[in-house]
């Protein structure tokens, strides 16, 4: 008796644990295949071939990086602060990780609940968490005693700062004709209308300022080549550039991921039909539709960022401030006389 009180009491820690290793595997797959899927469109958009010698169809190109990023030597610049330095890859990195943990991935599988943590304030743990990312850009642009990583991480810096007012402002709306922050009652919501119908224009921001938060083109200011030589990155190389290159496609797949789930209906399909005696099949088939909606979220940032120039800084920060900010304060006070003129008198 007393061996299956302990086993119920550690069954919720278990499963817990089992989630978070299913969704930290499939995370850092698709990263790697993500990285695949961009070298291979790029190469079809500019007509060549791209990877495609290790494995068939270049299919293994992924694990011959990883192991190369793993045997390379760990070279350490002697006038870098070496603690900040050392850290900044992983401050980076963890935050990226820690943000899918209140998405819903899909309803429920063996009765067991397809979110890791789901909180009440889903989104204020998203943004509070997401926001921690740019003191590891900022970090590593200060420690690295260089002058392109230093203007890097002060890109970084002004940009987080313009588009995180945005991002923010844009999902408002949606909570207020939600009336909750949990983010499987945002997928309920949306069982008859996705919100992106309710909601275009506060998605048209959100977007924008994903690209933004994620430094991808046309917005990666903090990193361009052209002019920084890679930015806060500059003097990184081996496992710890590696590090903030899966933190760049971790958070391209966390901001897709919650596009899905705030405007695309999470794991709801409106155009097909569950069988109602099948739960363990339904199940399966939610988080197969949940990750189709996050794949093609996914190939929009590829196809964008090799097919739009980067934008001037004086460009990015206007856009941000004079456009996206009025813009969403003009979002919320239209949704706010919708749902009062909608309010039983």
């Amino acid at each position: 008796m007393n061996d299956l009180i302990h086993l119920i009491a550690i069954t919720p820690w278990a499963i817990a644990l089992v989630k978070i290793g299913v969704v930290l595997v499939i995370m850092l797959g698709l990263v790697a295949y993500t990285v695949l899927a961009e070298r291979r469109i790029a190469a079809l958009i500019q007509d060549r071939r791209g990877p495609n010698r290790v494995g068939p169809f270049g299919l293994l190109q992924p694990v011959a990086d990883g192991v190369k990023f793993l045997f390379k030597e760990n070279v350490m610049p002697a006038h870098v602060n070496k603690i900040y330095y050392v850290l900044a890859p992983t401050i980076t990195l963890i935050p990226a990780l820690l943000t899918f943990a209140v998405i819903p991935f899909g309803s429920t599988l063996g009765g067991v609940p397809m979110v890791i943590a789901d909180l009440n304030v889903g989104v204020l743990w998203i943004f509070s968490i997401a926001s921690l990312g740019v003191y590891g850009i900022v970090l590593a642009g200060w420690s690295s005693n260089s002058k392109y990583p230093f203007l890097g991480g002060i890109r970084s810096s002004a940009q987080m700062i313009s588009y995180e007012l945005s991002m923010g402002m844009s999902v408002i709306g949606v909570f207020m004709l939600v009336g909750s922050l949990n983010m499987t009652r945002v997928v309920g919501y949306q069982h008859d209308c996705w919100l992106v119908f309710k909601q275009p224009v506060g998605f048209l921001i959100f977007l924008v300022a994903a690209f933004a938060e994620t430094n991808r083109l046309p917005f990666d200011l903090p990193e361009s080549e052209q002019e920084l030589v890679g930015g806060y990155h500059t003097e990184y190389g081996s496992m710890k550039f590696a590090l903030f290159f899966l933190a760049e496609y971790a958070n391209m797949i966390t901001a897709s991921a919650l596009m899905v789930t705030l405007f695309f209906g999470g794991w709801q399909f409106p155009f097909i039909g569950f069988a109602p005696n099948h739960p363990m099949w339904n199940g399966v088939l939610h988080i197969g539709i949940f990750f189709a909606k996050l794949l093609c979220l996914m190939l929009v940032f590829i196809w964008v960022r090799w097919m739009f120039p980067r934008f001037r800084y004086d460009q990015l920060m206007n856009l941000g401030w004079k456009v996206f900010f009025p813009l969403g304060l003009a979002n919320i006070l239209l949704t706010a006389l919708i749902l009062t003129m909608q309010a039983p008198r």
